[in-house]
């Protein structure tokens, strides 16, 4: 049996050999990329074949920390470019619908955008162009994490725990992990499985979630409901 340290600095009995779950907080520090700005989707089509596998990953998977990022109809940057810069409906909807955590990688998904776009390409008779002062800019991001000293001792503790974090954890902790952990999960997956059947059906509950279409205290409401309805801790709202 296992001890281990609560935020109060007491010990207590943990009955499994399993560390706490260190929670985690981040923000991203955004900056322009060297690549240049498309005004029109010849050129945009251009510049994602040769930009940052970095700036793929931001232009997809970051927009939900991202506080400029305030637009329910869209979930990437692309589309929501192609429907307010090039008023191009068609392609906004194609390029909507990509689930970026679908694919193998992201060069995969970038292949699969590519494609997109010369189809797009193929059925138009005139470029789209977009206003000067509404072209497409190239970003990408470095994460700054903190450590919030703050930690979780049992899976039972998850659903408290969880409904108290700030959506910088959540994205930290649910979807940026997905890059770090060898299976490509979330960091509670990851954790649980230290637990052995304590953390099964929490691991499959986790694995059905199709976070990817939510806002960050939208999956937030999710997982602590879900936590709590499986340790029995009540309603997680």
């Amino acid at each position: 049996m296992a001890k281990v340290r609560e935020n109060n600095g007491k010990e207590s009995n943990n009955t499994a050999d399993v560390s706490p779950f260190q929670i985690k907080d981040c923000a991203l520090i955004v900056s322009i990329s060297d690549q240049l700005p498309a005004l029109n989707l010849r050129e945009f089509r251009e510049r994602v074949a040769s930009c940052s596998i970095d700036a793929i990953y931001h232009h997809f998977c970051e927009t939900v920390l991202r506080s400029t990022f305030d637009d329910p109809e869209f979930h990437n940057d692309f589309a929501r470019w192609a429907r307010r810069g090039l008023h191009d409906h068609v392609l906004a909807e194609r390029l909507e619908v990509l689930n970026p955590y679908e694919y193998a990688d992201l060069e995969e998904l970038r292949k699969v955008v590519l494609d997109i776009l010369d189809d797009r390409l193929s059925e138009l008779h005139t470029i789209s162009w977009a206003l000067h002062d509404n072209q497409f800019f190239f970003h990408s991001a470095t994460t700054v994490i903190f450590d919030t000293s703050l930690t979780i001792e049992s899976p039972e503790h998850l659903g408290p725990a969880v409904s108290q974090m700030t959506t910088g954890s959540i994205y930290y902790h649910f979807w940026e992990a997905r890059r770090r952990t060898p299976e490509h999960t979330d960091d509670f997956t990851e954790w649980l499985k230290g637990w052995d059947g304590k953390g099964e059906k929490m691991i499959t509950a986790l694995s059905h979630i199709d976070f990817y279409y939510m806002r960050l205290r939208e999956l937030q409401l999710t997982l602590v409901d879900l936590f709590n309805e499986i340790s029995g801790n009540g309603a997680g709202k």
